[in-house]
């Protein structure tokens, strides 16, 4: 399963510079153009696992970005993002919104000052707008519809009604709908209108190098303000991170060192990233590969198994499964066998992070 990440923001707040750090591209920062690129996902145990079982391949997972080529807030200060934005982003799993803190005199910000928690504010209220404008069109619909309903249609309208009237009076409070508690049956009902502020929300604030010192105590700040329901708040020097990219490993270590960065923007935001989609990682055995999936928390092996391909779903038996730390203590599967703690689970069998799965079946 690749994920999905839609990187939008304000101009010239570092958007392609982050997208480049991210993926170790070399987008041109100047250009409208949309970027699209692949990050391979951190995972140290992956690289353990191929120690351990010396596989032809090794497969990490990965994270695919799409960097919106347009702000989301034009020079001319219009209100409405574009359709161009919205359609980008629209089937995004998630969103990474680049908010400038870094002073650079050669680039002005677009308001003319830095102001972090303004330019959070903007593009929040662009997500808000697009949400309820999606909202009116549908209810607009519905009362259309509902003229001419039978009983059985007219139920059904009737519930979707209710639940986009109460989306819209929490969106015109400024409450986004990725912390609103919904429903299962609500959740499905509302899966296909890809709402923008029911997408996870990663706040990078992209400070300067100069910032680098007092970046954990801001990250703290603001978390402490907007950290909620499925988003999260992140600081970055964009300009570094994207350099340390064209380095060799060794090189990038020491450099963050000097700089006392302990850890790369990629990984953290990654890291972060799964904590707000809520994923798991677990690793594919099979063919001589080993191989590193994310999925959602309370997946089935059934359906595990069908993000490694469909015949895997169609035809399932069984899955042998056994846990990355039972793995370790034994050192080995043939160890691992004669302990008997590896496992065969069914269909229902919820993956759990960190499980180690050979998938049985038969097409």
């Amino acid at each position: 399963m690749s994920i999905n990440i839609g990187i939008i923001g304000l101009a010239k707040g570092g958007k392609t510079t982050v997208f480049n750090a991210l993926t170790k591209g070399k987008a041109d920062t100047t250009s409208l153009a949309p970027h699209i690129g692949i990050a391979k996902v951190p995972e140290p145990r992956l690289k353990v696992l191929a120690d351990m079982l010396h596989p032809e391949r090794v497969v990490p997972a990965e994270v695919s970005y799409i960097d919106i080529g347009a702000s989301v807030k034009g020079p001319a200060g219009d209100k409405a993002m574009s359709g161009q934005i919205l359609n980008q982003v629209g089937n995004s799993d998630a969103l990474i919104n680049v908010v400038r803190a870094f002073v650079n005199e050669t680039i002005p910000h677009i308001e003319g000052s830095l102001d972090i928690e303004r330019d959070i504010a903007t593009t929040n209220l662009e997500l808000t707008l697009y949400d309820l404008g999606i909202i009116d069109r549908r209810l607009e619909k519905i009362e259309i519809s509902l003229k001419g309903a039978k009983a059985a249609e007219r139920q059904g309208l009737i519930r979707e009604q209710e639940l986009l009237n109460k989306l819209k009076a929490d969106l015109e409070k400024e409450v986004p709908i990725r912390q609103l508690s919904l429903t299962a049956d609500q959740a499905r009902t509302l899966a296909n209108y890809q709402f923008l502020t029911a997408k996870p929300l990663l706040i990078v604030v992209n400070i300067g190098e100069e910032q680098i010192a007092e970046a954990a105590s801001l990250e703290t700040d603001l978390n402490s303000r907007y950290a909620k329901a499925k988003s999260g708040v992140i600081t970055l020097c964009g300009e570094i991170e994207m350099e340390l990219t064209q380095l060799d490993d060794d090189a990038a270590k020491g450099f963050r060192a000097e700089f006392g960065i302990t850890e790369s923007g990629l990984d953290r935001i990654i890291k972060l990233s799964y904590e707000l989609l809520g994923l798991v990682s677990f690793f594919s055995i099979a063919s001589d590969e080993v191989k590193a999936w994310s999925i959602p928390q309370e997946t089935t092996a059934l359906k595990a198994a069908g993000k490694i391909h469909s015949d895997m779903e169609r035809g399932f038996i069984r899955a042998e499964v056994i846990s990355y730390q039972d793995l370790m203590k034994c050192g080995s599967l043939a160890e691992a066998h004669k302990k008997g703690l590896l496992r065969l689970e069914g269909k229902s069998y919820i993956v759990q992070d960190g499980d180690v799965i050979t998938f049985l079946f038969n097409v």
